[in-house]
Protein backbone atom coordinates (compact mmCIF):
# COMPACT_ATOMS: atom_id res chain seq x y z
CA UNK A 1 0.00 0.00 0.00
CA UNK A 2 1.43 3.15 -0.90
CA UNK A 3 1.18 6.42 1.48
CA UNK A 4 -0.15 9.74 0.02
CA UNK A 5 2.23 12.56 1.14
CA UNK A 6 1.17 16.43 -0.03
CA UNK A 7 4.54 18.12 -0.32
CA UNK A 8 3.37 22.16 -0.08
CA UNK A 9 5.32 25.29 -0.21
CA UNK A 10 4.06 27.69 2.30
CA UNK A 11 4.51 31.76 4.03
CA UNK A 12 4.39 31.68 7.15
CA UNK A 13 0.92 32.82 7.52
CA UNK A 14 -0.07 29.11 5.14
CA UNK A 15 -0.61 30.72 1.90
CA UNK A 16 0.33 28.75 -1.04
CA UNK A 17 -0.77 31.14 -4.17
CA UNK A 18 1.19 32.45 -6.70
CA UNK A 19 4.79 31.08 -5.26
CA UNK A 20 6.37 30.43 -8.69
CA UNK A 21 6.19 34.04 -11.09
CA UNK A 22 4.49 37.30 -10.92
CA UNK A 23 1.61 36.07 -13.48
CA UNK A 24 0.84 32.10 -11.94
CA UNK A 25 -2.01 32.73 -10.79
CA UNK A 26 -4.28 35.98 -9.80
CA UNK A 27 -7.34 34.99 -8.53
CA UNK A 28 -9.09 37.29 -6.03
CA UNK A 29 -6.26 40.19 -7.21
CA UNK A 30 -3.71 38.56 -5.78
CA UNK A 31 -0.14 40.73 -6.30
CA UNK A 32 2.62 38.73 -4.48
CA UNK A 33 3.03 36.26 -7.60
CA UNK A 34 6.82 35.06 -7.03
CA UNK A 35 6.75 35.71 -3.83
CA UNK A 36 8.48 32.05 -3.61
CA UNK A 37 11.40 32.52 -6.02
CA UNK A 38 14.13 33.48 -3.68
CA UNK A 39 14.23 30.35 -1.68
CA UNK A 40 13.68 27.77 -4.36
CA UNK A 41 17.54 27.12 -4.94
CA UNK A 42 17.62 25.73 -1.11
CA UNK A 43 13.87 24.48 -2.00
CA UNK A 44 15.26 22.44 -4.60
CA UNK A 45 18.31 20.77 -3.07
CA UNK A 46 16.03 19.94 0.37
CA UNK A 47 13.96 17.78 -2.17
CA UNK A 48 16.67 16.48 -4.49
CA UNK A 49 17.78 14.76 -1.58
CA UNK A 50 14.45 14.40 0.66
CA UNK A 51 13.58 10.94 -0.78
CA UNK A 52 12.53 11.35 -4.32
CA UNK A 53 13.68 7.41 -4.46
CA UNK A 54 10.84 6.57 -2.44
CA UNK A 55 8.00 8.38 -4.83
CA UNK A 56 6.42 6.20 -7.25
CA UNK A 57 3.69 8.51 -8.36
CA UNK A 58 2.51 11.92 -8.57
CA UNK A 59 -1.25 13.23 -8.36
CA UNK A 60 -2.32 16.73 -9.07
CA UNK A 61 -5.24 19.04 -9.68
CA UNK A 62 -5.73 19.96 -13.09
CA UNK A 63 -4.60 23.63 -12.59
CA UNK A 64 -1.55 22.47 -11.17
CA UNK A 65 -0.94 19.86 -13.64
CA UNK A 66 -1.21 22.42 -16.06
CA UNK A 67 1.46 24.60 -15.07
CA UNK A 68 3.95 21.60 -14.21
CA UNK A 69 3.09 19.78 -17.51
CA UNK A 70 4.23 23.52 -19.22
CA UNK A 71 7.86 23.70 -17.56
CA UNK A 72 9.20 20.20 -16.55
CA UNK A 73 9.20 18.22 -19.63
CA UNK A 74 11.60 20.93 -20.94
CA UNK A 75 13.89 20.96 -18.07
CA UNK A 76 17.18 18.66 -19.02
CA UNK A 77 17.11 15.24 -17.03
CA UNK A 78 20.35 16.47 -15.73
CA UNK A 79 17.85 18.30 -12.84
CA UNK A 80 17.09 15.24 -10.58
CA UNK A 81 13.89 16.55 -9.62
CA UNK A 82 13.05 16.93 -13.43
CA UNK A 83 14.53 13.44 -14.53
CA UNK A 84 12.29 11.80 -11.21
CA UNK A 85 9.04 13.66 -12.38
CA UNK A 86 9.20 13.44 -16.04
CA UNK A 87 9.49 9.60 -15.71
CA UNK A 88 7.56 8.55 -12.83
CA UNK A 89 3.72 8.15 -13.68
CA UNK A 90 1.64 10.93 -13.07
CA UNK A 91 -2.55 10.96 -12.96
CA UNK A 92 -4.75 14.18 -12.76
CA UNK A 93 -7.77 14.55 -10.88
CA UNK A 94 -10.27 15.81 -13.50
CA UNK A 95 -13.12 16.01 -15.14
CA UNK A 96 -12.77 17.75 -18.14
CA UNK A 97 -8.96 17.07 -18.98
CA UNK A 98 -8.73 13.55 -21.77
CA UNK A 99 -5.20 14.59 -23.43
CA UNK A 100 -2.17 14.44 -21.98
CA UNK A 101 1.07 16.03 -23.61
CA UNK A 102 3.78 15.09 -20.39
CA UNK A 103 5.10 11.62 -20.73
CA UNK A 104 3.34 8.85 -18.70
CA UNK A 105 0.25 11.02 -17.58
CA UNK A 106 -3.41 9.78 -17.11
CA UNK A 107 -6.75 11.00 -15.80
CA UNK A 108 -7.92 9.37 -12.12
CA UNK A 109 -10.87 7.68 -13.44
CA UNK A 110 -14.01 7.75 -11.61
CA UNK A 111 -15.27 9.13 -7.82
CA UNK A 112 -11.85 11.03 -6.29
CA UNK A 113 -11.75 8.92 -3.02
CA UNK A 114 -12.51 5.57 -5.35
CA UNK A 115 -9.95 6.83 -7.54
CA UNK A 116 -7.22 7.41 -4.89
CA UNK A 117 -8.06 4.80 -2.72
CA UNK A 118 -6.91 2.54 -5.94
CA UNK A 119 -3.88 4.00 -6.94
CA UNK A 120 -2.69 3.82 -3.11
CA UNK A 121 -3.32 -0.01 -3.37
CA UNK A 122 -1.57 -0.18 -6.61
CA UNK A 123 2.28 -0.37 -5.22
CA UNK A 124 4.43 0.40 -3.10
CA UNK A 125 6.72 3.98 -1.75
CA UNK A 126 4.70 7.04 -2.19
CA UNK A 127 2.31 9.26 -4.14
CA UNK A 128 3.58 12.46 -4.03
CA UNK A 129 0.78 15.30 -4.54
CA UNK A 130 2.36 18.80 -5.29
CA UNK A 131 0.42 22.11 -4.93
CA UNK A 132 -3.11 21.45 -5.51
CA UNK A 133 -4.68 23.04 -2.51
CA UNK A 134 -8.31 22.27 -3.36
CA UNK A 135 -7.28 18.51 -3.72
CA UNK A 136 -5.05 18.31 -0.76
CA UNK A 137 -7.84 20.03 1.14
CA UNK A 138 -10.71 17.54 -0.02
CA UNK A 139 -8.20 14.25 0.40
CA UNK A 140 -7.60 15.33 4.01
CA UNK A 141 -11.61 15.47 5.10
CA UNK A 142 -11.82 12.16 3.48
CA UNK A 143 -9.02 10.76 5.85
CA UNK A 144 -6.30 9.79 2.68
CA UNK A 145 -3.80 11.98 3.28
CA UNK A 146 -0.84 9.77 5.28
CA UNK A 147 1.83 12.40 6.00
CA UNK A 148 2.32 16.50 4.95
CA UNK A 149 5.98 17.32 4.10
CA UNK A 150 5.63 21.57 4.42
CA UNK A 151 8.37 23.99 3.30
CA UNK A 152 7.70 27.18 5.03
CA UNK A 153 9.12 29.97 3.74
CA UNK A 154 10.01 33.36 6.73
CA UNK A 155 7.44 35.37 4.90
CA UNK A 156 4.18 36.88 5.71
CA UNK A 157 1.93 37.54 2.75
CA UNK A 158 -0.93 38.69 4.66
CA UNK A 159 -3.61 37.81 1.70
CA UNK A 160 -4.06 34.99 -0.71
CA UNK A 161 -5.22 31.36 -1.01
CA UNK A 162 -4.26 29.43 2.24
CA UNK A 163 -3.83 25.63 1.80
CA UNK A 164 -5.67 24.87 5.24
CA UNK A 165 -9.27 25.43 5.48
CA UNK A 166 -12.37 24.40 7.31
CA UNK A 167 -12.89 20.59 8.21
CA UNK A 168 -15.27 18.73 9.57
CA UNK A 169 -13.29 17.15 12.52
CA UNK A 170 -9.55 18.32 13.43
CA UNK A 171 -6.50 15.89 12.30
CA UNK A 172 -3.35 15.23 14.95
CA UNK A 173 -0.02 15.00 13.03
CA UNK A 174 3.43 13.83 14.65
CA UNK A 175 6.10 15.38 13.77
CA UNK A 176 8.73 12.87 11.95
CA UNK A 177 11.21 15.43 10.48
CA UNK A 178 12.41 19.19 11.05
CA UNK A 179 15.46 21.35 9.30
CA UNK A 180 16.65 24.50 7.99
CA UNK A 181 17.42 26.16 4.78
CA UNK A 182 20.50 28.45 4.50
CA UNK A 183 17.78 30.78 3.91
CA UNK A 184 15.74 30.28 7.07
CA UNK A 185 12.66 28.32 5.66
CA UNK A 186 11.45 25.54 7.64
CA UNK A 187 11.35 21.82 6.17
CA UNK A 188 8.51 20.28 8.41
CA UNK A 189 7.56 16.47 7.87
CA UNK A 190 4.21 15.36 9.92
CA UNK A 191 2.56 12.19 9.71
CA UNK A 192 -1.24 12.58 9.48
CA UNK A 193 -2.97 10.26 12.82
CA UNK A 194 -6.18 8.31 11.07
CA UNK A 195 -8.81 8.01 13.37
CA UNK A 196 -8.74 3.95 12.95
CA UNK A 197 -5.23 4.39 14.18
CA UNK A 198 -4.76 3.89 18.42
Amino acid sequence: MRRLIAIEFLSVDGVMQGLGSPDEDREGGFEHGGWGAPYAEAIHASSASGGLGGTTAYLFGRKTYEKMAAFWPSVPDGNPIAAHMNATEKHVATGTMTEFGWHNTRALSGDLVDGVEALKRAGDGAIAILGSGVLVRALLEAGLIDGLRLFVHPLILGSGKRLFGDLESPRALALTGCDTTPMGSLVLEYDVEHDDEP
